[in-house]
């Protein structure tokens, strides 16, 4: 029994460790599956943004294309920037042992990080990237302290600065409210090419392709689920009936 609850113990660490360290409040956001129009925007970010380093090799161009309602030549000509044909696995065209040298270790698949993560992870850690003169990258963020990607997004969004200082610096908590009275702002001289709520758009449509990437047959599941809930009701019915002629002869 001892060993048991030892290894239950053992095996709950990690999760309690994340637990933990997740000490930046989390914006929440829904995903919608079926906003083809969403999913289609953030495809075509990842694959402009974030292709060059992530993959997501547990999916094929054909089924994205397929399910996004992209047709396979726009999906070829405008999304797929290698000799890959469209039925073959999203991979990424780096070197793994390049991506080891330049950031130190390979940049991971993100097939299943929204449902490793979380929506309101990503969509967060997308979002809190600020100016830090002491990272190699010149950036940190905040949801992924001292984390080793650099901040590809920077011309879109533009760059942030931290104008709260150090946490426990007493001027920047509202005597009152106990409320932080600064964040993170992008600075007025060095503005990207979205606005603030352009770039929340953005960063939606990404977390929300890269949600459907991780489960993509969220949508079928759940179509299958409900003709499922009706024949159990409908056999319930029946059951039910069935249950009172069997025992009417017994009250």
């Amino acid at each position: 029994m001892k060993k048991i609850i030892l290894t239950l113990v053992m095996s709950m660490m990690p999760a309690l460790g994340l637990a933990a360290s997740a000490g930046y409040p989390l914006d929440s956001i829904d995903l919608d599956p079926s906003d083809k129009a969403s999913l289609q925007r953030g495809a075509a970010l990842f694959q402009n943004t974030c292709s060059g380093c992530h993959s997501t090799k547990f999916q094929r161009y054909e089924r994205v294309a397929d399910d996004l309602g992209i047709p396979h030549d726009l999906m070829m000509d405008n999304l797929v920037f290698t000799d890959a044909k469209i039925g073959n696995l999203m991979e990424n065209s780096i070197r793994e042992q390049d991506a080891k040298k330049w950031f130190g270790a390979a940049p991971p698949d993100l097939t299943m990080v929204a449902r490793v993560r979380g929506a309101d992870w990503l969509y967060t850690y997308l979002r809190t990237f600020y100016e830090d003169p002491k990272r190699p990258w010149g950036m940190n963020n905040k949801v992924f302290p001292d984390v080793g990607m650099p901040h590809v997004l920077l011309e879109l969004q533009g760059m942030q600065i931290d104008t709260c200082g150090k946490d426990d610096d007493p001027s920047s908590i509202d005597p009152l409210t106990g409320e932080k009275m600064c964040g993170l702002q992008v600075d007025p001289d060095r503005k990207g090419s979205m606005t603030p709520a352009e770039y929340d758009q953005a960063m939606y449509d990404l977390v929300n392709f890269l949600g459907y990437s991780a489960e993509p047959m969220k949508m079928e599941r759940q179509r299958i689920g409900i003709y499922v809930m009706l024949f159990l009701l409908v056999f319930f019915i029946f059951a039910y009936l069935l249950k009172k002629e069997y025992w009417r002869d017994v009250h």
